[in-house]
């Protein structure tokens, strides 16, 4: 069923996204680890890359591993943070 596989697609997403984020793993071994092939892989870190994730390999003694780069949002100054609570304080808008 479709919804069965994209279902299989988002949790291997999730799972490749989880093991990146520990600055472990290279193609090779994410592909052991969650049970697909390297090709698989290769196209997991295409999707989460274009769903925002920054992502890149790194050099790690002598190969190769994924780290992601986590970008840090600016601190909100005062008034957007006042800005911010009255706007949810109106609550939902649908």
């Amino acid at each position: 069923m479709p919804f069965e596989r994209s279902l299989e697609i988002e949790r291997r997403l999730n799972d490749v996204l989880r093991l990146i984020r520990t600055g472990r793993y290279s193609t090779p071994m994410l592909a052991e680890e969650i049970g697909v092939s390297i090709p698989t892989i290769s196209r997991c870190v295409m999707a989460l890359r274009e769903r925002g994730h920054d992502i890149r390999a790194e050099k790690h003694g002598e190969g190769w591993r994924y780290v992601l780069r986590t970008a840090r949002k600016p601190a909100r100054s005062v008034k957007e943070n006042s800005d911010a609570q009255q706007e949810a304080a109106r609550g939902p808008l649908c």
